[in-house]
């Protein structure tokens, strides 16, 4: 029987990232995955492959409404959409295999098959074969992941209601794609299939898209999206979704309770994620879960059951993938007795849409529901020389900052480059910098984080260029 320091059940951002670390600590280290490719939802079925087509979706977008503006013509551009999904399976491939190269040059020992506690110290692999292996172990770490999340009067057929694993492989470019939930993973697939050609009409229970963030990016992106052609409809209750023929029949209820239908040829269910736990044989080593069947952890992500950690979306916090990778270092430096430092209120959050929406920190709506007195500093992209350049003028940036300290206490903005450009926030957060130490900071010109200084600057109401 292998003996290993450290197992870590699932192979993706958490997984993979803590095994890494762990093996650089000196562990003997393996990986379970029960997928025959590694890298988990964010790398298969997830992040990466989104990304992809957003920014395929970009360019031809792109091609067919600005081109003309910069000089450039290009006659009856047309999408092969076969291509894009090609190319979007080559990025998921090459990074798939990136992480199978990392395994192998940090010898962490690779297993394929489904891990289930055996004890708190053996772990079960069903292999695809049936066949079962057992391996003794330390220390594991659970970074199984989630799935998406549905409602149980919806029946998902996968193939025209469908989840986002489906809206990452659909053959056709939808007539009209019909989106219950206007939440990050909708509002990106929307997105997607807007700029191919698509009529997306986004349903949403709440009276908000993107309810979790600053009510300003909200505003501002159902602004923006709506100009580019997505239909929205807040407040709405869905009651049902079923298909007949090629067609989806959505029933909901507007505010006012009065019943509203909707027909689309496809429906793209996004309403959120849940910790996929199924198989683990928890009940085995009697870990605990909450009533929502997230793992149970203390301050060090270790589990009823000492030996056990868990990492990444089956515990409590944002379903994030740098977020479990974060964790996944921690766990890492735990097991190796260190004492390794993660600060929750500054993992930023990101919606990859165009344009891009990035925050970190306390919106404003939390500084005032804790009482907190706070200043406020604004900076529309549109006033500066780079977003005019590149005819990226819609967004901003708002920087929250407390009265007495001028220690900045959150930082939200929408517009080109946003989820690259919240880094610097998150940094200067860390150090626990004042808006000032920001606004005196010299920011190359012309780029877009100008727009953070200036926000910075406008918090003592000295912006310059507005």
């Amino acid at each position: 029987m292998s003996k290993y320091d450290v197992t870590i059940i699932g192979s993706g951002p958490g997984g993979y990232v803590a095994a890494i670390r762990c093996a650089q600590l000196g562990f003997k280290t393996a990986i379970i995955e029960k997928y025959n490719t590694l890298g988990g939802t964010c790398l298969n079925v997830g992040c990466i492959p989104s990304k992809a087509l957003l920014d395929s979706s970009h360019h031809y977008y792109d091609a067919v409404n600005h081109f003309e503006k910069h000089g450039i013509l290009i006659k009856d551009a047309k999408v092969d959409f076969k291509q894009m999904i090609n190319r979007k399976n080559e990025v998921v491939s090459q990074t798939c295999d990136g992480i199978t190269f990392l395994m192998n040059k940090n010898k962490i020992d690779v297993f394929t098959g489904v891990g289930s506690f055996k004890d708190a110290t053996h772990i079960n692999i069903t292999k695809n074969d049936g066949s079962v292996e057992t391996i003794e172990t330390t220390n594991t770490i659970i970074a199984t992941g989630s799935k998406p999340a549905s409602f149980p009067f919806i029946k998902l057929d996968k193939k025209r209601v469908i989840t986002s694993t489906e809206a990452l492989s659909l053959k056709e470019i939808p007539k009209h794609l019909v989106v219950i939930g206007g939440g990050v993973i909708g509002l990106e697939l929307g997105s997607v299939y807007k700029r191919l050609g698509a009529e997306v009409s986004v349903i949403e229970y709440m009276p908000n898209i993107i309810g979790t963030m600053d009510k300003m990016l909200s505003k501002e992106l159902q602004k923006t999206l709506k100009k580019q052609g997505i239909k929205f409809y807040t407040s709405h209750k869905v009651t049902n979704a079923a298909t007949k023929g090629k067609e989806v029949i959505i029933n909901a209820e507007n505010k006012k309770g009065e019943p509203v239908e909707f027909k689309g040829d496809y429906c793209l269910v996004s309403v959120g994620r849940k910790p996929y736990t199924e198989g683990l044989g928890l009940e085995n080593i009697g870990v605990k879960t909450d009533n929502r069947g997230k793992i149970e952890t203390n301050e060090l992500l270790q589990t009823n059951v000492k030996n056990i950690y868990a990492i990444g979306d089956v515990v409590k916090g944002a379903m994030l993938a740098h977020k479990a990778s974060e964790e996944g270092e921690f766990v890492a430096e735990v097991i190796a007795g260190q004492k390794p430092y993660m600060d929750y209120n500054l993992i930023p959050g990101v919606v990859y849409t165009w344009p891009e929406v990035a925050a970190v920190g306390k919106t404003e709506e939390q500084l005032k529901e804790a009482k907190i007195d706070y200043k406020v500093g604004s900076f529309p992209m549109r006033a500066l020389g780079r977003a005019r350049a590149s005819m990226d003028l819609d967004g901003q940036v708002k920087v929250l900052a407390d009265a007495k300290t001028d220690e900045i206490l959150g930082v939200h903005m929408i517009g080109a480059r946003a989820a690259d450009m919240i880094a610097e926030a998150v940094v200067a957060m860390e150090f626990r910098a004042s808006s000032e130490d920001i606004a005196r900071t010299s920011h190359a010109h012309p780029t877009f984080t100008e727009a953070i200084k200036e926000a910075c600057m406008a918090v003592e109401n000295r912006a310059i260029h507005s």
